[in-house]
């Protein structure tokens, strides 16, 4: 599916695991039609949200073909191939394409991190094999590197390179990026929590962990403010803050795994190093939940 005008809110889709571990193939279904039936523009899967550090090449490839068939062309589906080694992150480009992903998702390489030129032909080096649209990934809490203004403006030239997905919660950066933007290179949030803010300046959504357990409210505040219905889309904002911030209690994706169990869409299994919600995390998250009614 063409996938560049893509707009709007991108789910950073969660793997739901059975108790032994395995991937629950009928619970990541169910997750995809209650995205179809809720308005959601794009799923992503196997990003930082879907576990895929944790899982197999051939998990990965088993999970992305299930969503390409049951999406089956109706939203684009985008897959994460981000490594910190870049032959690995060719390869894992090369597999998700031949399973029919309509895009790929690049990270800034993490732990070794390098310097700019390397993380520049990282990059590059990716956009040269393959022949799908790709957003650059710009986490640097996590990665503990950043894509640089620099290195923004060569990539944001390669044909290749359809987007950036800027999560470094600095509007300063998004500001920078912002320069860089065009009808061939597109910014979306990676944060839930200034969503509105950058598209202020420019970016055409969200990809998006709050969108797992309210695509429909994340789908309309993107539609309302594209539609210039800038209040309604703040006002969205303010009021699911809260939620937001609960998401996001302890590390992603513990809090929205949580989450969804108690709304009955998966069962809350996880892969070790993480682990199950604090009680603590988990009274707050259930009091975010049912403050905006997703749970009575």
């Amino acid at each position: 599916m063409d996938m560049t005008n893509l707009t709007g809110s991108i789910v950073a889709l969660v793997t739901p695991f059975c108790e032994d571990g395995s991937i629950d193939f009928e619970a990541l279904e169910r997750l995809v039609d209650f995205h179809l039936d809720n308005g959601t523009d794009g799923i992503l899967v196997l990003g930082t949200t879907g576990e895929s550090s944790t899982m197999t090449d051939e998990e990965d490839l088993a999970v992305a073909r299930c969503v390409v068939e049951r999406v089956a062309g109706r939203v684009p589906v985008i897959g994460g191939a981000g490594s910190n080694a870049t032959f690995e992150s060719e390869r894992k480009a090369a597999g998700l394409v031949k399973e029919g992903v309509d895009g790929l998702l690049l990270i800034t390489p993490y732990y070794n991190k390098s310097n700019e030129e390397g993380i520049y032909r990282h990059f590059t080096a990716v956009l040269d094999k393959v022949d799908v649209p790709c957003i650059l990934y710009n986490i640097p809490g996590r990665t503990g590197c950043s894509i640089s203004e620099r290195n923004l403006a060569r990539l944001a030239a390669h044909p290749n390179a359809w987007g950036l997905k800027e999560a470094s919660g600095s509007i300063e950066y998004a500001t920078m990026a912002a320069q860089y933007l065009s009808d061939d290179f597109r910014m979306f949030s990676g944060n839930d929590d200034i969503v509105v803010p950058l598209m202020s300046l420019g970016a055409k959504g969200v990809i998006s962990v709050w969108a797992d357990v309210a695509p429909a409210t994340v789908h309309q505040m993107c539609a309302d403010f594209l539609a210039g219905d800038i209040a309604a889309a703040r006002a969205t904002q303010l009021k699911n803050l809260e939620l937001i911030h609960a998401l996001f209690c302890e590390v992603n994706p513990i809090p929205v795994k949580c989450a969804l169990a108690e709304m009955g869409l998966i069962g809350e299994n996880y892969r070790l190093p993480l682990w199950t919600i604090s009680d603590a995390g988990r009274e707050r998250l259930l009091a975010a939940m049912r403050e905006v009614g997703l749970i009575g």
